[in-house]
């Protein structure tokens, strides 16, 4: 019940992460990364849903499961893009391990990577199966 707040374990120049006061060029580099990464994604995701609506008031009934699984697929880039920044918003502290010494660690961003990466397989596929059954 009264655990410290996650915030206050992660430390940029010996300041708690909620109370840090960041240098012109740290606040370059942070929005830079929310431009490319978390821009890209939420672009990304409404791309998706948009094509989905296009295809759920446009075409007939056999093309809704087409509609519906670019639905979900935005869905899934969407929570991807979730994961991506609460990952980010690590990247740049240190944390205090068990013994109380501060370390730093660098993480890329490869876990969302993989995570969207194997995604977009699977709703390519979904799509060519979608897309063959159309045919017979």
């Amino acid at each position: 019940m009264f655990q410290p707040n996650p915030e206050d374990r992660l430390h940029l120049r010996l300041h708690r992460a909620r109370s840090v006061i960041l240098t012109s060029q740290e606040l370059v580099e942070i929005r830079a990364a929310q431009r490319t990464f978390e821009g890209a994604y939420m672009r990304t995701a409404l791309s998706q849903f948009s094509f989905a609506l296009i295809i759920l008031k446009i075409f007939t009934s056999e093309f809704y499961a087409i509609g519906a699984l670019f639905a979900v697929y935005g869905t899934t880039v969407m929570l991807c893009s979730i994961y991506r920044r609460y990952q980010g918003n690590r990247q740049f502290f240190t944390t205090t391990d068990d013994d109380g010494e501060l370390k730093n660690k660098f993480r890329t961003s490869g876990n969302s990577v993989l995570l969207l990466t194997s995604l977009s397989i699977g709703a390519y596929i979904g799509l060519l199966v979608l897309t063959l059954r159309l045919e017979t």
